[in-house]
């Protein structure tokens, strides 16, 4: 039989736009996911060292295949990592899983990014798209416990202190602020130094409120479209349910100056 990577959607299926690149990630993630965990007895039993070369194949659809390569070269999409099942036997179980856990993160991403160069997304759109998928735990994570325990369809928009809204929104965490000040810092190059800066203060945790200067706490925070700054949403009085359908946020001092002729 045909490896599964033509098979399980790459010649019959082409996401086109950032959503269904997204959806398709989900899917093949979700697949996964379910070979590492919950059907974990099984999927160690298919790769048995004495079989051939073998992949673990993740489908849009959320089902997993452990199957040899692709016959087709060049293949339909990115292929697997080759040859998991030859390192079954030679590690503790956890570690092998562990293993094959970073080699489908890694796989994941280049599927998603081969339709992003396939149908032309620009700068923006795959900005977008690694957004997207960055929201979501890694596999690795999952599957080591680093992460808590995720679904297959859990909510991207949503995190542990309740602080983020649309994907879209400027109600971020930490981790989404310091992506972004790096990704601004790159592009200005008038600003390059004070990026640094700022990128270190928050591999530091010493981010300020713009309104109280106190350190990030455990509740939700929002981003100033205008100057950038980030404030406590209870110092500015933004409620998460607010935020949600803030499209543009202003802080109060920004609003001010809007405000004047």
């Amino acid at each position: 039989m045909e490896g599964g990577g033509g098979g399980g959607g790459g010649a019959h299926y082409n996401p086109r736009t950032v959503e269904e690149v997204f959806r398709d990630f989900k899917g093949r993630r979700a697949g996964i996911l379910r070979a590492l965990t919950t059907d974990v007895k099984e999927f160690f039993q298919q790769c048995n060292p004495e079989k051939d070369n073998l992949c673990l194949y993740g489908f849009p659809n959320q089902v997993w295949e452990v199957n040899l390569p692709a016959e087709e070269v060049p293949p339909e999409l990115p292929e697997p990592a080759l040859g998991i099942n030859f390192a079954r036997d030679g590690m503790q179980e956890k570690e092998w899983l562990s293993l094959v856990a970073v080699h489908s993160d890694a796989w994941l991403l280049s599927v998603s990014f081969y339709f992003g160069s396939r149908f032309a997304f620009d700068k923006a759109d795959r900005k977008r798209l690694f957004n997207m998928i960055n929201e979501v735990p890694t596999v690795f994570e999952v599957v080591t416990g680093s992460a808590k325990k995720q679904t297959e369809e859990q909510p991207s928009s949503v995190t542990k202190n309740g602080n983020r809204s649309k994907s879209n929104s400027k109600v971020r965490d930490l981790d989404v602020k310091s992506s972004r000040k790096i990704q601004v810092s790159e592009e200005d190059e008038g600003a390059e130094e004070e990026g640094v800066e700022e990128e270190d203060e928050e591999e530091h945790g010493e981010t300020m409120c713009g309104a109280c200067g106190d350190n990030y706490a455990s509740d939700f925070w929002i981003c100033c479209d205008m100057c950038e700054k980030w404030f406590h949403g209870k110092c500015v009085k933004i409620t998460p349910a607010r935020a949600e359908h803030i499209k543009q946020y202003k802080c109060p001092s920004c609003s001010n100056k809007r405000a004047r002729p």
